[in-house]
């Protein structure tokens, strides 16, 4: 990493850490948890009602991202899951429920603080078929070939180095295997500057990528059926979108060492 990408990581994981204590200090008042401060565009509401219901209220408060990812992949029973950046665990929790006691739902985020939270709501929901690890999305702690859907709710935006994202996405899904992300993307004709205008990098908007820019991306990386749909605008030619891609059954078996996640 660059400095200036350290930096920007750095900047990721307080802005996360401090939604997690916030959720976690408010379940200790008369209140209850308290909801992160977001707009319409972002964040539980953005759930069906029965989904919200039927988890912690401390996970659908935690709740930052920019869609249901867990709808998007039409997860099916017995499937193995794995949601990049976790936070406080409502993807896993429903991912979980979806593909059942004969499936598992991980989690991945590096933020020790959601982490705590996340497992705390697992205990809550009763969850037996989860597990969560810590480490990076550049850097998945899975071995390859193992996993077979890949989800993830407005965090790919935030990393700084998206193409090992892809590639280490592509390594861990199985032959087959697919991807179904909640992701915000920009107009193809908004320049990384203009994209910066319209939000900052920790409020999912400046690190976006073009719709051609994450599906060449993703091309890159191996995948195929790539589809990039707008649901709604968040900011002036910036989009929350469906990304779904297939990884080919005719993939070859990776053969890189599996990832170790940073402490």
């Amino acid at each position: 990493m660059t400095e200036s990408s350290t930096d920007l990581r750095e900047v990721v994981r307080q802005r996360y850490a401090a939604a997690a204590v916030k959720v976690t200090d408010g379940d200790t008042t008369c209140c209850g948890p308290q909801p992160i401060e977001t707009d319409e565009n972002f964040g539980s509401t953005l759930y069906a009602a029965d989904d919200r219901e039927a988890l912690p209220a401390e996970a659908v408060a935690a709740s930052l991202g920019c869609g249901n990812p867990a709808a998007v992949a039409e997860l099916n029973e017995g499937e193995r899951v794995l949601d990049l950046g976790s936070g406080g665990g409502i993807d896993v929790l429903l991912s979980a429920r979806r593909v059942g006691p004969t499936g598992k739902a991980y989690g991945l985020d590096m933020t020790e603080e959601m982490l705590a939270l996340a497992l705390a709501n697992t205990a809550k929901a009763g969850a037996a078929n989860v597990e969560f690890l810590k480490g990076d999305i550049e850097a998945i702690p899975l071995p390859a070939n193992t996993i077979d859907v890949v989800i993830s709710n407005c965090v790919i935006n935030l990393s700084t180095d998206k193409p090992a994202v892809f590639a280490e996405t592509f390594r861990v899904l199985r032959p087959g295997g697919r991807i179904g992300v909640s992701d915000v993307v920009s107009n193809d004709d908004l320049t990384p500057e203009q994209r910066a205008e319209r939000g900052s990098y920790v409020g999912c908007i400046a690190g976006a990528l073009s719709f051609t820019e994450y599906r060449d991306g993703l091309e890159a990386a191996g995948f195929t059926d790539v589809e990039i749909t707008s649901t709604h605008e968040v900011a002036d030619g910036m989009h929350s979108a469906i990304v779904r891609a297939v990884k080919p059954a005719d993939a070859p078996a990776a053969t890189v060492v599996p990832a170790v996640g940073r402490d």
